[in-house]
């Protein structure tokens, strides 16, 4: 049965003079996105998806580069957008994504609301797959959609318990291609 594979971008230079869709992998999450090209788990990919923020563009061209696979970039796979707020410290960009998760039906301090993030990365993730030819697929996007996206998989309410570990990305998840029952949860990209 064929796999889908939601990554992650790894860690990224934070710049608060750039908004942040354009923010660069840092040295950090080069050498894990190079690290991820050893997993066996990707080798049997036969497609790859991307967003089109800066992050997860360099690191489905890593993945393209070391598989000879083309990247498909899709708009609808950018994170839940912030930019009402823009660039926010670690404390202060901790407690809105608190508070974006646990009122999913508001628009926190004017972001996208939750649910509707939610719709969007479940629509897209729908038309990747049914655009996608045959086999695995690994889709590079962000770690909010992907929680969203592993709640609506999983059929739970929207939680940010299903948030992906650590802070500084980098992590995967996969699910069946055909009746997206989840294979597991959030593990880092570059290891086993």
């Amino acid at each position: 049965m064929a796999i889908v594979h939601f990554i992650t971008h790894p860690d990224v230079h934070v710049d608060p003079g750039i908004p942040v869709p354009e923010w660069r992998l840092s040295a950090r999450g080069i050498h894990r996105a190079l690290a991820m090209l050893e997993q066996p788990w990707l080798r049997p990919v036969a497609s790859l998806f991307g967003s089109a923020e800066r992050k997860a563009v360099d690191t489905a061209a890593i993945l393209a580069a070391g598989t000879g696979l083309d990247v498909t970039v899709l708009e609808a796979l950018h994170e839940n957008d912030r930019s009402a707020t823009g660039y926010l410290p670690g404390p202060a960009f901790e407690a809105m994504a608190d508070a974006f998760f646990a009122r999913p039906t508001d628009s926190v301090r004017g972001w996208e609301r939750a649910i509707d993030a939610q719709a969007r990365i479940v629509a897209a993730v729908d038309h990747v797959l049914a655009q996608a030819p045959p086999g695995d697929v690994a889709i590079v996007a962000h770690g909010a959609v992907g929680a969203l996206l592993l709640c609506a998989l999983k059929a739970v309410p929207i939680s940010r318990a299903e948030d992906q570990p650590g802070r500084g990305g980098g992590n995967r998840f996969a699910f069946d291609r055909a009746s997206r029952a989840l294979r597991h949860g959030w593990r880092p990209i570059d290891r086993r």
